[in-house]
């Protein structure tokens, strides 16, 4: 095999508690992400060429060593000392800068297509690894799933999957940088936090309602006063019959759980069309388990027949 296709999906944090500040400036979270099925496509390919190319569907993103798929393909081969060279080609859905991994989660899918392409067999908890010097939430996105996130977004800890709920996700015409948020989050005046040990225990039960009136984001108060219009399509979003709604990350992006697909396609035209916002996406999450489930049903028939 000489090429591998995968898809890079985003996520949204259900809760996003900052339980304090190290030292060295990083901060102790305290988070339940989930990922869900808005995607990138990655294509990855073995070269005769030594050296790594990347090429994007974006004219303006880097497709040097300042994209994270190119630092991701360097510490792969590197550590699995590999000399031969690799293209990479990156379809972005994903909105860019905007508190859905998008980025992680392409890094998180080139380490994992190198894995197959060179028949490494580095094990999850190895490719996790790498993925972390790479940046916090790559770990996240190899495992993927619903899952409590710890420490700086490195301790996680996999959660059963929710139900397949209907998400519209609305990106402002504006770009955060997540730096700048944190560097801003006075942590000792944080006096309201996420109900983060009881959601988990609402997702174990499937609980539903109490997930979509308990999402909690301790960033909202700094990136909201930076960005008003991110309270606004929050409230839009209610309005127009979302069970909850959350700014995702450091933001801008505010999505919302709605109970059918129908009525957040709705809420989503307009966001388009009289908000004027140009990355407004209808998507669900990601269920883990049915997929894993689908895998090993192909696997038994494969056996069978």
């Amino acid at each position: 095999m000489d090429t591998i296709v995968l898809k890079a999906r985003g996520k949204i944090n259900l809760t996003l508690d900052v339980v304090g500040k190290r030292d060295n400036g990083y901060h102790d979270l305290r988070m339940i992400m989930q990922t869900i099925n808005l995607y990138d496509t990655i294509t990855v390919k073995k070269t005769k060429t030594p050296g790594i190319r990347i090429n994007n569907n974006l004219a303006w993103l880097p497709k040097d060593d300042r994209n994270i798929t190119y630092k991701a393909a360097e510490k792969f081969l590197k550590e699995a000392n590999i000399t031969s060279g690799v293209y990479i080609d990156i379809f972005k859905r994903i909105p860019v800068a905007a508190g859905l991994a998008g980025g992680s989660s392409d890094a998180a899918a080139v380490l994992v297509g190198l894995n197959k392409l060179f028949e490494t067999h580095f094990s999850k908890k190895k490719l996790m690894e790498i993925g972390l010097e790479i940046g916090a939430d790559v770990p996240f996105c190899i495992l993927r799933g619903t899952v409590l996130a710890e420490g700086i977004g490195e301790v996680l800890t996999p959660l059963p999957s929710l139900p397949s709920m209907h998400i519209l996700l609305a990106k402002p015409n504006i770009s955060v940088s997540t730096a700048s948020v944190y560097k801003a989050l006075k942590v000792d005046e944080i006096t309201k936090h996420p109900k983060t040990d009881e959601y988990v225990e609402a997702i174990k039960a499937r609980n539903i309602q109490f997930i979509t009136n308990n999402m909690d984001n301790v960033l909202e108060d700094v990136t909201i006063k930076m960005h008003p219009q991110i309270e606004q399509i929050k409230q839009d979003m209610l309005e127009y019959g979302a069970l909850g709604s959350m700014m995702s990350g450091s933001g801008p992006t505010v999505f919302g759980i709605f109970p059918s697909r129908y009525k957040a396609a709705v809420a989503a035209e307009y966001f388009k069309n009289q908000c004027g916002l140009r990355e407004v996406h209808v998507t669900s999450t990601f269920c883990k388990a049915k997929r894993e489930g689908k895998r090993r049903e192909r696997r038994k028939f494969k056996h069978e027949n």
